[in-house]
C-alpha cells in the first residue's frame, strides 16, 4: 500500500528512485515520467518516490490566485496509488522552500531518500530561480551519487501537454479536450450543500455541490457529467453559472447537478462528478416554463451522449 507523507523531513530511504515536481492535474505527460520510474524502481527492487508539494509553488510566487488547482494534494496522492507509486511525499511549499539553491535542496533530498535515480521532464528545473536546470541537476548527480533520466516532452494528438494548456481548456468550456489531455474526465468533488429548492419545485431536483475553493471549475455553462457516489454511477446534467433567470443571483458561480432518473435527498453527502462534455452556454430565460423546457432538451442530450458512448464501447 502507498504510503503518504505531508513532509521530507520526516523520511529516511536508501536508493529511492524519484521524480519530482507539483504534478498538478497527473496528466498523461506526468503520467508518462511516473510509469516509467515505477516500472525501471520496481524491476531493481528499490521504491519508487513521487515527492510533490503544496501549495503549487505559482500561487506562494504571487504568479497566480483564485481558483487555479487541477487536484487538491489528496486527489493527486490517489492518482499516484494507481500509477503504482510506493511513497508520495507532499512536501510544503513556501519562501524557504523557493529560496533554496539547487545543491542545497537535492542535499536534502540525498539526505532523506538517499537518493539513486532521478527521473525527470525535459523542462524541468528546482532552485531558486530554477538555476537547478538539467545540465545543473546532472552536474549534481556525479557530486551527489545519483544518475538522471529525462523524458522527452508528451504529446496527444500533436499538442504538448502541460497543466496550464489544461486550465486553458477548461476556461474555455472544453472538457472533452481538457479529459484527452489527463487522460481521465476533469473530475471535481464536494458536499451536497442545501440550496433555494427552485429545482425541486419545477420538478427539476437539483444538488448544490460545495466544491474546495480552490479548485479550478470549467467555463460557465451546462456540461454533460458522469455523478459516483460510493459504488453508484448516474449520468447527470451540471450547470455552473448564477443562473441569471432568477432574481436573487448568488454573487458567486454555483455547481447544481440534475442526477437522472433520481429524485434522492442527496443533503450532506458527498458526491463526485466527471465532465464529459459541454451542451451550452449558461442563459437567461424569459420564464420558468421556457427554462424548464430547455433543462428537458439538455436531458434528452444528456441520455443521448450516454447511449452512443454505450454504443461505441459495446
Amino acid at each position: 500500500m502507498m504510503q503518504h507523507s505531508d513532509t521530507l523531513q520526516n523520511i529516511q530511504l536508501e536508493q529511492s528512485w524519484l521524480t519530482i515536481g507539483t504534478f498538478d492535474g497527473v496528466h498523461l505527460g506526468h503520467q508518462a515520467i511516473i510509469k516509467q520510474m515505477v516500472a525501471a524502481a520496481h524491476q531493481s527492487g528499490a521504491p519508487a518516490v513521487v515527492l510533490t508539494f503544496h501549495p503549487h509553488p505559482a500561487v506562494v510566487l504571487g504568479r497566480r490566485s483564485g481558483s487555479f488547482y487541477l487536484t487538491h494534494p489528496t486527489e493527486r496522492a490517489i492518482y499516484f496509488a494507481e500509477l503504482g507509486v510506493d511513497l508520495v511525499i507532499t512536501h510544503p511549499f513556501n519562501r524557504q522552500v523557493a529560496n533554496l539553491t539547487a545543491y542545497e535542496f537535492i542535499s536534502q533530498i540525498k539526505k532523506h531518500l538517499g537518493l539513486r535515480e532521478l527521473w525527470v521532464g525535459h523542462d524541468f528545473a528546482l532552485g531558486r530561480n530554477r538555476e537547478g536546470n538539467i545540465r545543473r541537476l546532472d552536474s549534481l548527480g556525479a557530486e551527489f551519487g545519483y544518475h538522471l533520466h529525462i523524458i522527452d516532452e508528451i504529446t496527444a494528438e500533436a499538442t504538448p501537454v502541460s497543466s496550464s494548456h489544461i486550465r486553458a481548456l477548461l476556461r474555455d468550456g472544453d472538457v472533452e479536450q481538457a479529459g484527452k489531455l489527463l487522460g481521465r474526465p476533469y473530475h471535481v468533488k464536494g458536499i451536497v450543500i442545501p440550496g433555494d429548492g427552485r429545482g425541486r419545485t419545477i420538478g427539476i431536483p437539483t444538488a448544490n455541490i460545495d466544491v474546495w475553493k480552490e479548485k479550478l471549475l470549467p467555463k460557465p455553462g451546462v456540461y454533460v457529467c458522469r455523478v459516483k457516489r460510493g459504488d453508484d454511477l448516474w449520468p447527470a446534467v451540471s450547470n455552473i453559472g448564477f443562473r441569471p433567470t432568477f432574481e436573487n443571483t448568488p454573487p458567486e458561480s454555483r455547481l447544481e447537478v440534475h442526477v437522472l432518473d433520481m429524485n434522492q435527498d442527496f443533503y450532506g453527502q458527498d458526491l463526485e462528478l466527471d465532465f464529459c462534455s459541454r451542451l451550452r452556454d449558461e442563459m437567461r430565460f424569459p420564464n420558468a416554463a421556457a427554462l424548464i423546457e430547455q433543462i428537458q432538451r439538455d436531458i434528452h442530450s444528456t441520455r443521448l451522449y450516454f447511449e452512443n458512448q454505450s454504443a461505441v464501447s459495446n
